[in-house]
């Protein structure tokens, strides 16, 4: 494993720490603290203006942009007054930091969803699978919880915690765990150590003449997280949207008795009987060490985004899965449109040489997210939904204009549909990850060092049959005040995406409909959300009236209540957890309750972020007006709504 000394370097070579902090134990680096500036006042500005400016062309409501002026000039005066030039921002922050004899485990957006720290007595940082054996033997020798984090950590539940014991824990990193990819051009497969990340794999084997068909849209993200959470882009074509479809070997470094080392490597392939529970593991099993991927030849895709009027939706959503390979849908509820992505592949030698950089996932100056941010928190404060509303429609509008960051051949601007370009510059994007350490002015809009965009992610996954009767009963919801729905337009509305039916024992038994929203998170964990009521019951429509399953890497809590009861092999899933970790070294209570669906917490105020469903009006916050209710669409479900206003 390397020393902290080694790791300092590198980061220093790197650009990544100006002034590092190091402390060893015993030669290894449990601590590699990247040194964090203080003041903004150095750094070059970025295309703050350009940003702000794009919003000022459309019909804003005055209050909004009077807002964003205030707050921008207080951090930068005389932004507004000038018009900057391109540059790139920076690179998100290690997900585990340490100070003085224990480390602190965050994810990327600085939160938890129980906002509590989770602390461990060190991280250690493989650099080979014998490495990575040797760790777990260590932590097993020693009796300790073990998790693994990757250099990237977008996991929204709190699975890389090992538990409440922090002397007890230890995290393993793998993210200098990163060299090896391994590419078999005749038999259409690639094998990669489990932290490398995902832009790096695809590159190396499109550089190869070949394509990897499925991946998220996110590319933050390890390959070991990718398989580990069943991750996923958007297809019912083929083998389907989900990663964890497309592996043929899987690798795990697993507890074993003293005699065997105190840990093994076992290398699994798809007639193996604890393959299936291997493909989608939640961490439960042991550390994933490396991956085979089957591959296809090289090819391109061609996007064409279709604006319509969501009239039909619930009737189209089905005929349009079945007719583009890697279709999807943005549903924007307030605005009554949904864009249907026209998403099919093409030969090589197709013309076109564009690129995907979805808006959301590029950098963004940094004044425009504190100022969004700002601006939603004062509409929140005054419980305007006209002021979201206009937010919205100006968001969306602009995504229109630009493509969503679809880019034609000269790979910076958008001039027109078709958008054809190869399959590694379309399937997924996050410009906002590779850029220089040193320049603070524009970095990942969530990006916590910030006080920028700070909201909620609930991804549902439903049986396709049972889509159709859910999006009726969001419409019925909405058609009663479409203004509480602008809120989630203000993001990305609905993304509505496709994956196939999979024999993974926690994948999904049958083809399925995959739902994202993003929406609105308080600074505090009491204050209640404007429309918080809504997003519940939708919340609970979706998890528990049309039985939906949650997203392993996304959601509230509440989302994984009885979560075991809608998987028909799990079981299955915990025998193969009993024979490879029966002491229970990769469990915790804490990330227990996500897999085992267990909602401890019953506190005062648990239901305003998801910790609980109310049953009573002290899990809301009565001292606010917010009271424990039943839902308007939903009749089951119980929600926190705001007593002072009118539910219609």
């Amino acid at each position: 494993m390397e020393s902290c000394n080694q790791v300092a370097d590198d980061r220093r070579r790197n650009g990544r720490n100006q002034s590092p902090e190091i402390s060893c134990q015993k030669g290894v680096a449990i601590r590699c603290v990247p040194h964090t500036e203080n003041s903004l006042s150095t750094v070059n500005p970025s295309r703050t203006y350009i940003y702000l400016k794009r919003l000022a062309k459309v019909d804003v409501n005055l209050k909004i942009q009077t807002l964003l002026r205030k707050e921008t000039e207080l951090q930068w005066p005389g932004v507004f007054s000038l018009a900057f030039p391109e540059t790139y921002g920076r690179p998100p922050q290690p997900p585990v930091q340490c100070q003085g004899s224990s480390c602190t485990v965050s994810n990327a957006y600085g939160v938890w969803g129980d906002r509590t720290d989770c602390l461990v007595s060190a991280v250690l940082y493989p650099t080979t699978e014998e490495e990575l054996r040797l760790a777990v033997a260590q932590a097993n020798q020693k009796k300790q919880k073990v998790k693994t984090v990757s250099g990237f950590s977008h996991t929204i539940p709190k699975l890389t915690c090992p538990g409440s014991s922090p002397e007890n824990s230890v995290v393993i990193s793998t993210a200098k765990y990163n060299t090896n990819i391994t590419i078999d051009v005749k038999n259409l497969k690639v094998t990669a150590d489990s932290g490398v990340g995902l832009r790096e794999l695809i590159d190396r084997v499109e550089e190869a003449g070949l394509s990897l068909v499925a991946s998220p849209y996110w590319e933050g993200v390890s390959l070991g997280g990718v398989i580990s959470t069943g991750s996923h882009g958007s297809s019912w074509w083929g083998n389907g949207g989900a990663v964890h479809d497309h592996v043929v070997g899987i690798s795990l470094v697993v507890a074993a008795m003293a005699s065997e080392g105190f840990a093994k490597i076992i290398r699994l392939e798809s007639n193996d009987a604890l393959f299936n529970a291997a493909r989608v593991s939640v961490g439960h099993l042991g550390v994933i060490s490396k991956v085979t991927l089957s591959l296809e030849p090289g090819f391109k895709r061609s996007i064409t985004n279709i604006f319509k009027n969501d009239t039909q939706l619930e009737n189209e959503f089905m005929e349009h899965a079945q007719k583009h390979e890697f279709a999807d849908i943005t549903w924007y509820p307030s605005r009554q449109t949904a864009v249907f992505r026209n998403d099919n592949r093409v030969p090589l030698d197709t013309s076109g040489d564009g690129i995907n950089d979805f808006i959301g996932f590029q950098s963004t100056p940094t004044v425009a997210s504190i100022g969004i941010r700002s601006t939603e928190k004062f509409l929140e404060s005054k419980k305007d939904f006209k002021g979201k509303c206009t937010l919205a429609a100006t968001e969306t509008g602009y995504k229109k204009l630009v493509g969503n960051g679809l880019k034609n051949n000269n790979k910076v601007l958008f001039t027109g549909y078709p958008v054809v370009g190869r399959q590694s510059k379309m399937q997924t994007s996050g410009s906002c990850l590779h850029s220089s350490a040193i320049n603070l002015l524009s970095m990942c809009a969530w990006d916590p060092r910030i006080q920028g965009l700070f909201f909620y992610e609930s991804t549902a996954i439903f049986p396709a049959t049972k889509f159709k009767d859910f999006i009726i009963d969001v419409k019925k919801l909405r058609d009663l005040k479409p203004e509480k729905f602008c809120g989630v337009d203000i993001y990305n509305g609905f993304l509505i995406r496709f994956i196939k039916a999979s024999g993974a024992h926690l994948g999904q038994p049958e083809d399925s409909v995959v739902v994202d929203f993003n929406y609105y998170r308080a600074d505090d964990a009491l204050t209640p959300r404007l429309a918080q009521d809504v997003w519940e019951e939708v919340e609970q429509m979706a998890f528990f009236k049309y039985r939906a399953k949650p997203h392993w890497a996304k959601n509230r809590n509440v989302a994984f209540i009885g979560v075991q009861e809608k998987y028909p092999n799990f079981g299955k899933f915990l025998e193969a957890k009993k024979q490879l970790d029966p002491q229970g070294m990769f469990s915790s209570e804490i990330s227990d309750e996500v897999l085992l669906g267990r909602v401890t917490s019953r506190t005062d105020g648990c239901a305003m972020e998801g910790q609980c469903i109310c049953s009573e009006d002290r899990h809301c916050n009565p001292e606010k007006g917010y009271l424990c209710k039943r839902g308007l669409v939903y009749l089951d479900a119980r929600v926190c709504r705001d007593s002072s206003v009118s539910t219609f």
